[in-house]
This record gives structure tokens, sequence and C-alpha cells, in this order.
């Protein structure tokens, strides 16, 4: 499958999502929401040849420096909601993939490139990564998720700061307040993503989609029903395909040769 706004690669296990308008800063728009959609559903459909997922930016520029606000310009409040849907479930469609997502940060994530980012599983920003929720001056709030993945990644009070005063950070700011893992040297980043991309699709994959799962839902419930979840999880891979081969792997000292996530 072709796209327009979006490059779209596989190698090694690991998928690379590169947002490609660099000249418009990779922002959003409805087509791209679209694309970024339907590679998405790609990643979903190859369970043997995608076991994780690096999404970026071309160009130095921008990872996404927003939604377009020239395309949003245009719309009316009714067309609005429309536009902030399809960015919700553009958002959540990443989220609930069952593989490990990394956002690699080259450069402007603001607005809707900082909600996706924090759409992914985990997030490494180059030295020139900026991130910013920055819709208050437009006069706008956060629509594709800011307020609450915000919330939930760096807590009510910095969300609050980041979100009322519009204001940037750099990428060590970012990594202090747990919006950023690590910071790297631009030209280091994507091949940092890469190889934690490479290990994480080395593990047993269904294993690791239910590792995800319970960290995302175990983190809204009570701890005595989290730790069931988990229970329940651990106990339910017992003579699994993934476990069986994993367990052999260990004990005969061999890598472990994982089927596909089915």
């Amino acid at each position: 499958m072709s796209f327009a706004n979006v490059l779209w690669e596989v190698s090694e296990g690991v998928a690379t999502l590169t947002l490609n308008r660099p000249k418009q800063l990779n922002a959003l728009d409805a087509a791209t929401l679209a694309e970024i959609g339907q590679a998405l559903d790609l990643a979903r459909a190859q369970p043997e040849d995608v076991r994780a997922l690096i999404v970026t930016g071309a160009g130095e520029k921008a990872f996404v420096a927003g939604a377009d606000i020239a395309a949003m310009s245009r719309l009316g409040p009714g067309e609005a909601r429309e536009f902030a849907s399809l960015g919700h479930r553009t958002m959540a469609a990443l989220e609930a993939l069952p593989i490990v997502t990394i956002a690699a940060v080259n450069g402007f994530a603001l607005g809707g490139g900082c909600e996706l980012a924090m759409a992914c599983d985990l997030v490494y920003a180059s030295e020139k990564a900026r991130f910013g929720q920055p819709e208050v001056n437009l006069g706008l709030v956060p629509g594709w998720g800011g307020t609450q993945r915000l919330t939930r990644r760096v807590g009510p009070m910095r969300a609050k700061e980041m979100a009322c005063s519009g204001e940037l950070y750099d990428a060590a700011q970012a990594r202090a307040m747990g919006l950023v893992l690590e910071v790297l040297p631009p030209e280091a980043l994507l091949e940092h993503a890469r190889a934690k991309a490479r290990v994480i699709a080395s593990r047993g994959p269904r294993a690791v989609a239910l590792v995800k799962r319970l960290v995302q839902q175990g983190a809204d419930l009570p701890l005595p029903a989290a730790l069931d979840l988990e229970r329940t999880s651990f106990a339910g891979l017992f003579g699994s395909p993934e476990a069986t081969e994993g367990m052999a792997a260990f004990l005969e000292k061999r890598p472990a040769k994982f089927p596909g996530r089915g």
C-alpha cells in the first residue's frame, strides 16, 4: 500500500511510520490521520512481520508540529467535532496496537504532535526536540487527548502548567517531567529507537502484548483487581506455544524462536 503523506517500512520485525509532510512540519490534517490509521491496520494485519512500531517525522525540524491550522481555521463546530473524533480514533488505534510503539521525536512535537507521541508506549527524543500543548495560543484546548494523556504522564499540576501556558519545553525538561525516557544526539535517535524496537521484537509477542495491556488497564484499576488481572494473564500463558518455546529455549541454552502474534 502506498501513501501520500506517510512512509511505511518494515525490517527485522520493526515497522517505521514516518510522517512525511516536511514543508508543513508534518502537521496532521484529516488525510494524514486517515493514512496513519491505514498504516496501523497494516501493522495489525502482519503479526509475523511487525512486532514493534516506530513513529517519527521526516526532515530535521519537526516530529509533528501539530494539527494543520490552515485546515482547522475553516472548520465550524460540527466539523471540528468530527476532526477531533478522527484524531481520537487515530490515537486510540495507536495505543491499542498489540505491539510496543516507540515515538522517535526528532524536532517539534506540539499540540497534535505531542498527543501522537503520548499515544505511543515509549518516547525517545533528540536534543533538538521541543514539546508543548500550545492550543491556548489559538484560543483552543487540546483536542486529541492532550489534557488526559498528559495528566497521566506528568501529573495534574504540570499538565495544567503546560496546557494553560502554551509554553514549549526542551527535551531535557520533558525527560525530567517523565514525558521522555531518554534524550539523544539527533544523529543517534533513530538507531537507538530501532535497536530498542529490535530487542522488543525478539521477545515473546503474546507476552509483550499482555504486558502492555496489563500496564494500561491496571493503571486505572484498584490494586487488588489489577493484581488479579496479572495473575490470570500469567497463568493463561502456560501451555501456550510461546511459553513452551521460551522455557525450552532457556533450558536448552539457545535463542528462542517465538511464533507470530497470531
